[in-house]
């Protein structure tokens, strides 16, 4: 997506989304410390990079934030979340027509170049790797993995203390038996998943592939399985998931329909990391789920898998809950690249 300058952002600020709003409306924001032309000017700019629709004709038209606009708003989640959830101006229901409008191809030109060009010296490394190799990196890269998903939901196992675990099947002296199995069930999920590549190649991402991953990585953690029944709350936002059984089938049914008619690998991947959290569909593990799933999308496709070894669990959190309230991919998109290069150049993993 081309770059906005600071007014074309503040004017997508200013638009509140699914409503219309007219240039007058705009330019009364900003307080006449811009000209009402240049502001007219900003939104035919926006109109024209899919930012905004314009509906009605003279004194009657209006300006809508596309779901381009809402997906690609350009938001900081560290300054975003320095604001109380109560006092945010982000939505706090669920957006039913986000996964239908989703467009196929979530990263820019240059984006996708520094992706393929990261997939392809990816290729090339673990092309030649003997089954030895193999073994030891897969093992690695399940440890790493196990112990900075399980810590970004709060975990307080050390990585040296996950290594003896998956290794030795040693458990951690002062850590809970909850916290062992969420670290043990990480490693269940990803033998799940390759194991189950066939599947994916042939059906794509179903809801019983989804439920099949969250139910292994719940195993002994007093998480029902399947879809869930009633209310969930998040910590830090006003958004609230949806409730009813019903309507978080067809978000799902939605979501994967969307990523299977997705031929990018990082599009598609992005998609479900961002839509399970988002539709929150069973009692606890969602995030869990979602980064296992974005994961086995990879796998399939031969790129990188990712550990999210060297995220900042801080981050993670904020530029999540960003989606929940804006929509907005930016944060997590930026979360994705950083972390995919990251994976190409740290690990050897071969499907």
């Amino acid at each position: 997506m081309k770059q906005l300058n600071k007014r074309q952002i503040d004017i997508l600020e200013k638009i509140p989304t699914k409503e219309g709003v007219s240039s007058s409306d705009v330019f009364k924001t900003f307080n006449q410390k811009v000209s009402l032309i240049t502001i007219k000017r900003d939104l035919d700019s926006l109109v024209l990079l899919k930012y905004l629709n314009r509906k009605g004709k003279g004194r009657s038209t209006v300006y809508e934030k596309t779901t381009v606009g809402v997906l690609f708003f350009p938001l900081d989640a560290f300054e975003y979340n320095k604001v109380d959830p109560d006092n945010r101006n982000g939505n706090s229901d669920f957006n039913f027509s986000l996964f239908e409008e989703f467009p196929k191809y979530l990263f820019s030109d240059e984006e996708k170049d520094t992706l393929d060009v990261a997939t392809e010296n990816y290729k090339k490394k673990i092309k030649d790797i003997t089954p030895i190799v193999q073994s030891k990196e897969l093992e690695r890269f399940i440890i790493e993995l196990s112990w900075k998903s399980s810590k970004i939901e709060g975990n307080t196992y050390t990585l040296l203390d996950t290594e003896r675990l998956i290794k030795e099947g040693i458990p951690a002296e002062g850590n809970t038996a909850k916290e062992t199995s969420m670290i043990i069930n990480h490693k269940k999920a990803f033998s799940f998943i390759m194991d189950n590549f066939k599947s994916i190649n042939d059906k794509g991402i179903t809801l019983n592939f989804i439920e099949k991953v969250h139910e292994l990585l719940t195993l002994d953690l007093g998480v029902a399985r399947g879809v869930r029944t009633g209310l969930v709350g998040i910590i830090g936002t006003k958004y609230r998931p949806l409730d009813n059984k019903y309507q978080i089938n067809e978000a799902l049914e939605s979501l994967c329909k969307k990523v299977n008619t997705m031929d990018d690998p990082y599009s598609r991947a992005l998609t479900l990391l961002v839509g399970i959290s988002y539709i929150q569909p069973f009692e606890d593990g969602n995030k869990r789920t979602s980064r296992l799933i974005c994961n086995a999308i990879l796998l399939a496709e031969n790129c990188a898998p990712l550990s999210y070894r060297s995220v900042d669990e801080n981050n993670y959190r904020e530029s999540i809950l960003v989606f929940y309230e804006k929509n907005s991919l930016i944060p997590m998109k930026k979360i994705f690249i950083e972390q995919y290069i990251f994976s190409t150049q740290n690990y050897l993993i071969k499907k």
